[in-house]
């Protein structure tokens, strides 16, 4: 039987990792933080850059069909094994933490039908019920992807158009009801006493959130049944969700205005259906976000499962080569060690009560290096090339890059950079303890 996955299943993947639990967020988190203005403009530059970025995983995929395994190969490929492990490293631990910001969105939407305003149990996805329950959803999970990469791919297929269809419902309403004098309310953000470029870069970290996940094809390469699907599969998922991203964020703040809508209790979703429909409303907007987060809990499973099994084929550590893959394709080895720190992660976040909207920040910010490494690599590529277009995308791709690191401020970009010592001290012993010449590193 043929395990390898089809240019369907790898869109599906990369569909459901970015449409995960952010966009039901999406209007408040927006309308928080920046003006119609200023999304008209961050979405513009958000848009412009993440199809850039798509196209390098698209012309990478061409010119160097023989890299497979994740966005790191690139940067250890083209600037060596310590950047390459850095990135494989910072890469690895965003997926942890979005995986563990998964089973805490979807905690707190169960709470939705549970909970009273006299009797918080599952409450904003931190309690220490919240925490049993997300416990066994990723256990649950985890034995679901040790059937095979396959099967999984198959069940976040059919939860990928499960999600869909609420989603295109909503767009419909929302466009139905959206008022023009609504929208262009206060529309360069005066009460908000920022600037609009200010609340620009306000607004990147939480469109860069929405988007993490585009890499997911190139991640499963080495599994794709056809080399040439993962630039198309990256590509239709990006152009998908860029359209759908924008209608709900945009046409929200025709439906209520930006500072009530600011102030809405997430999923935001939910209250702007539910104003729209009724109470039903709030309910599809909940039942789709909890399907629409495991499949996303899935997809990203599945991939945070491979990296560290392909930082091993490919040395990025110089660790002993072990034989991790279970019979059934599944990555045995590293699905218990990314599941292990995925509950980890849990424990950390009841203890520290920590909510979505942080591990939002900290996820962002882990995966800013990765993405502005693989720009990179391709405009090191491309010096090789003399193709003017190609090295026009390398540019513009790293220039996003850059921008999102500019954008994010210094204390967060700081904040990353600590917790990529341990990865740092982690690479430095491992090549001590084998007797490795620095001068190769």
């Amino acid at each position: 039987m043929d395990k390898k996955l089809d240019i369907s299943a790898l869109t599906a993947l990369v569909l459901s990792s970015m449409l995960g639990a952010g966009i039901f967020n999406l209007p408040q988190n927006m309308a928080e933080v920046a003006s119609p203005a200023a999304l008209l403009i961050g979405w513009s530059i958000t848009g412009c850059g993440v199809i850039l970025l798509a196209l390098v995983f698209l012309l990478l995929s061409r010119l160097k069909p023989n890299l497979e395994g994740g966005i790191f190969i690139y940067a250890q490929e083209g600037f060596g094994k310590f950047i390459g492990f850095c990135s494989a490293w910072g890469y690895w631990l965003c997926t942890v933490i979005a995986n563990a910001s998964y089973l805490v969105i979807v905690c707190s939407a169960i709470g939705f039908f549970i909970d009273s305003p006299k009797h918080i149990i599952f409450g904003d996805g931190n309690t220490w019920q919240a925490m049993l329950s997300a416990s066994l959803l990723l256990w649950l999970i985890h034995a679901l992807v040790l059937q095979g990469i396959r099967t999984a791919a198959s069940i976040n297929f059919i939860a990928t158009l499960g999600k869909l269809i609420p989603l295109g419902l909503f767009i419909l309403l929302a466009a139905y009801a959206f008022q023009y004098p609504c929208f262009c309310l206060d529309f360069t953000g005066l009460s908000l006493g920022k600037s609009v470029w200010q609340q620009v870069k306000d607004s990147m970290l939480v469109t860069l959130w929405v988007f993490i996940g585009i890499e997911g094809a190139v991640v499963m390469s080495s599994r794709a049944r056809h080399t040439q699907d993962i630039g198309r599969a990256t590509i239709v998922a990006v152009l998908i969700t860029l359209a759908i991203y924008l209608l709900i964020s945009l046409l929200s703040l025709g439906v209520i205005p930006r500072a009530e809508l600011a102030t809405m209790h997430n999923p935001s979703m939910a209250g702007i259906m539910n104003y729209l429909i009724g109470p039903w409303g709030s309910i599809i907007i909940i039942a789709c976000l909890i399907v629409s987060v495991c499949g996303a809990y899935l997809s990203w499973t599945i991939m945070a499962a491979e990296i560290p099994l392909m930082a091993v084929k490919n040395s990025a550590c110089q660790i002993h080569r072990l034989q991790l893959e279970h019979n059934n394709n599944a990555q045995k080895f590293s699905l218990y060690l990314t599941d292990l720190s995925v509950q980890l992660c849990l424990i950390v976040i009841w203890i520290t009560n920590c909510n979505y909207n942080t591990l939002l920040t900290i996820a962002s910010e882990m995966i800013l290096i990765p993405y502005l490494l693989v720009g990179a690599y391709l405009f090191q590529v491309t010096r090789e090339l003399n193709k003017p277009i190609i090295s026009f995308v390398s540019i513009g791709a790293s220039a996003y890059g850059i921008w999102l690191l500019y954008a994010s401020g210094p204390f967060n970009v700081l904040l990353s950079l600590l917790f990529y010592v341990p990865g740092m001290i982690i690479f430095l012993v491992t090549h001590q303890k084998q007797n490795k010449k620095w001068i190769n590193i």
